[in-house]
């Protein structure tokens, strides 16, 4: 089970090309779902960015409504991702968050990383056009270049310890990567990597031009 979210960032943001099991529109992102004609199973949000006429027509274009009122502890984000876990799924796919208002993203960015802690086994990624981020847990971790031929690596709370890499341009050896480094930015794939690292949490990112 795949679950895209599509939150109500910036429309060109929106990776509509993705072809999940099932789509969760939130608040302005379930219009751009309506809009491309894809009918996402399920709406949540308080619905502010949107006119009541436009939340009429996505509301007869969905089964599930969910909407909440405006002053409330979670974002809209936070909610759909609450809502993405009660269909069980293996993978969670998040765009529209990138782009626009930073704060909006950089919410976005500790919800998922909360939520990869809480979820191991479950996959979360942050998705654009672009780019796709996501956050590893220690052990080994398989790269694949499926059209992003560069990749970064971060740590994301505390120091990455003994960071092995292969099958990438610039292979380590029980590396440590430490909070504020860049030196490991723009890596690039060679067919089938992977990085493996005992301590720490890495914050990923892959990106094609």
């Amino acid at each position: 089970m795949i679950v895209a979210i599509c939150s109500g960032g910036p429309v060109h943001e929106v990776a509509f090309s993705l072809t999940p099991d099932l789509w969760i529109g939130v608040d302005r992102g379930a219009l751009y779902l309506v809009d491309k004609g894809i009918r996402p199973h399920s709406i949540v949000g308080d619905f502010d960015s949107i006119t009541a006429e436009e939340f009429a027509r996505i509301s007869e274009a969905v089964d599930h409504v969910e909407q909440f009122q405006a002053e409330k502890d979670e974002t809209d984000t936070d909610l759909a991702l609450l809502k993405a876990l009660t269909y069980e799924p293996q993978e969670v796919y998040l765009t529209g968050v990138t782009g626009g208002r930073l704060d909006h993203y950089e919410a976005s960015l500790r919800s998922v990383f909360l939520m990869q802690q809480q979820y191991p086994k479950i996959t979360f990624k942050i998705m654009n056009s672009h780019n796709i981020i996501q956050f590893l847990l220690p052990g080994t971790h398989m790269l694949t270049e499926d059209h992003h031929t560069y990749v970064s690596f971060f740590a994301y709370g505390k120091t990455l310890q003994n960071v092995t890499l292969r099958g990438v341009k610039y292979e380590t050896t029980d590396e440590v990567i430490e909070q504020g480094t860049t030196r490991f930015t723009s890596n690039e794939i060679i067919g089938t990597g992977s990085i493996s690292f005992e301590e720490g949490i890495c914050l990923m990112i892959k990106s094609k031009d």
